[in-house]
């Protein structure tokens, strides 16, 4: 895979958005629910800024789910989408997507998916391409990424996407929709990372400290859909930051369905994990 090597962005570290880059950047640089019916309907909150708050818990009391992500990017004219389908586990905090890159403008070569292993701190990424062998994972300390890895993996780790929302402000509930059958409530706001990052679950803590200090800006606006039991059912984050310039436009959306399906996650063996020299 050809990478595009970027500029350092303001507010978001090189370190993090060279690994990104490797997702986005030969695209880039070419051309410039299924979901579980809820046992009762939703309804207004008396305060819309707590129950979004309270999303998260509610996922860890329903255990497990499907998730799918699409993350898109956009920059200089050019707009490029990145997918995932896997499952997450809400309790042990580890997840398993498959993120697919589109082809190139071209059309003339399709990338292999990228497997990516989410874990408490770290996350794992096999035929990530930019020189690793194919047999090979590479491991990424999410702690030490500027975006605490909201954007890095190409796909938002769905358990600090719901812990975002933890520091919620200035919510408003937009009203009642359907999402694949089921009602749910639209709630729209802005989420405090550095307040995120206080309130969230220890796993999640380190790598939201990370992001509250990598991003340029302090909040992120975000919309938010929660079925009857208080769950996230779907939440769109819209991050951006100034690259050689130009702003960058990240659209993060995630999807969750299928609660209390079984999710295993089997992390590589030492061994197992790339040590060499990554091309960037």
């Amino acid at each position: 895979m050809v990478v595009q090597r970027f500029g350092r962005p303001h507010g978001l570290g090189g370190g993090a958005f060279a690994v990104t880059a490797v997702l986005f950047g030969s695209l880039v640089g070419t051309v410039a629910v299924t979901g579980c019916a809820a046992p009762e309907d939703p309804k207004p909150a008396a305060d819309p800024a707590l129950t979004v708050r309270n999303a998260p818990d509610a996922l860890v009391k329903a255990g497990s789910s499907k998730a799918s992500t699409s993350m898109e990017m956009a920059a200089g004219g050019t707009r490029v989408t990145i997918r995932g389908e896997g499952g997450y586990d809400f309790r042990r905090r580890t997840g398993r997507l498959e993120v697919l890159l589109p082809k190139d403008p071209a059309g003339a070569s399709e990338h292999r998916p990228i497997t990516e292993l989410l874990a408490p701190g770290a996350l794992y990424m096999k035929n990530r391409g930019a020189g690793v062998p194919a047999d090979k994972w590479v491991r990424v300390d999410t702690t030490t990424l500027d975006d605490g890895n909201l954007v890095t993996g190409g796909a938002t780790d769905p358990a600090a996407a719901a812990e975002l929302l933890r520091g919620a402000r200035e919510v408003t509930y937009v009203g009642e929709v359907e999402l694949a059958g089921v009602k749910v409530s639209h709630y729209r706001g802005v989420a405090d990372i550095a307040h995120a990052a206080r309130a969230a679950s220890p796993q999640l803590r380190g790598a939201l400290a990370a992001a509250a200090k990598g991003f340029a800006k302090d909040t992120v606006p975000f919309d938010a859909y929660l079925d009857g039991e208080g769950r996230l059912r779907k939440v769109r984050h819209q991050f951006s930051f100034s690259n050689q310039g130009r702003t960058v436009a990240v659209a993060s959306t995630t999807l969750l369905y299928g609660f209390g399906i079984p999710v295993e996650v089997t992390l590589p063996d030492r061994r197992d994990i790339y040590a060499g020299k990554i091309k960037a």
